[in-house]
């Protein structure tokens, strides 16, 4: 309980506290990213992670069976109309497997890719009343993506028991090409999040660069049917890796992706570093332009 003396001293001591205060200044130029910031705010992106995963599936009428749904569905066409009427080759593969298999990275990558790219224009409230590392919105909007990920790889392991299909030691690497695809779409949507709170008209070019992509990538066909000399051309992009590596761990195929693999991880490696410095560098003017 206040005495009279602690009573009439209080409002005084209330008028000498001052709240702290916390300036952040631009970093001017072509700056690196501060991961050790980043590392600091990773409770936002779990927070972040949840609410998006919460939001995808909130007052849908098949809720998480979506995650299912479309690969499988995209399978059926893809196997009736390249595998049964164009007879594409599929590696000695049946082709339900073969095909299903390439969808899974491209999947995860679409996903990825749509969702960063769009992530700051979707939180462009929260961009401009609080500061923290806009980074964590592009990472932490992906994150959905792996729950699909994981959904329809359970299915893609009833498929190849179907056909009594059992991988080798390659299957260790399976996480190296899920980081890989990750990487891939996290580079490309580096570039189009930062260009989209610029340029709102970038959005409505996603959809069309997903559907142009998944056909230079070899999920509905193999990349044998690349003339060799084109191959490493063909390999810049970094889903023709992922995706033929995605086979070789699970379907058994004989022999690894090799220089394939080596280019596409050289292309994401270039593209990633190039979009974490863009972004670095527009992040100060995002609250300003969006």
């Amino acid at each position: 309980m206040l005495t009279s003396e602690d009573q009439t001293t209080s409002p005084k001591m209330a008028e000498d506290f001052q709240p702290p205060i916390i300036r952040r200044q631009a970093r001017p130029g072509w700056v690196a990213i501060d991961f050790a910031e980043l590392w600091q705010y990773r409770e936002l992106l779990f927070f972040f992670a949840v609410r998006d995963i919460k939001v995808r599936y909130k007052q849908t009428l098949l809720g998480i069976a979506w995650a299912i749904l479309q690969p499988v569905m995209t399978m059926v066409v893809f196997s009736i109309f390249f595998g049964n009427l164009a007879g594409v080759p599929s590696d000695g593969l049946p082709y339900p497997v073969f095909s299903f298999c390439g969808l899974l990275p491209w999947q995860l990558f679409a996903f990825a890719l749509t969702q960063s790219s769009n992530s700051l224009v979707n939180n462009a409230h929260l961009l401009t009343k609080v500061y923290f590392p806009r980074l964590i919105i592009p990472f932490a909007s992906m994150i959905a993506g792996l729950i699909d990920f994981a959904i329809a790889f359970v299915v893609l392991v009833g498929i190849m028991f179907y056909y009594d299909i059992i991988p080798g030691w390659a299957l260790i690497t399976l996480p190296f090409f899920v980081v890989l695809a990750i990487a891939a779409a996290l580079s490309v949507g580096l570039w189009l999040s930062a260009l989209n709170v610029k340029y709102r008209d970038v959005r409505y070019t996603i959809p069309f660069l997903t559907q142009l992509w998944l056909f230079v990538t070899p999920v509905a066909y193999a990349s044998s049917l690349v003339p060799s000399k084109w191959q490493a051309v063909y390999a810049i992009n970094p889903m023709a890796g992922v995706v033929e590596g995605f086979r070789w761990a699970l379907l058994g195929k004989a022999a690894p992706p090799g220089t394939m693999l080596i280019v596409s991880v050289a292309a994401t490696a270039m593209l990633l570093a190039g979009g974490l410095f863009y972004f670095a560098r527009m992040e100060k003017n995002f609250p300003d332009i969006i």
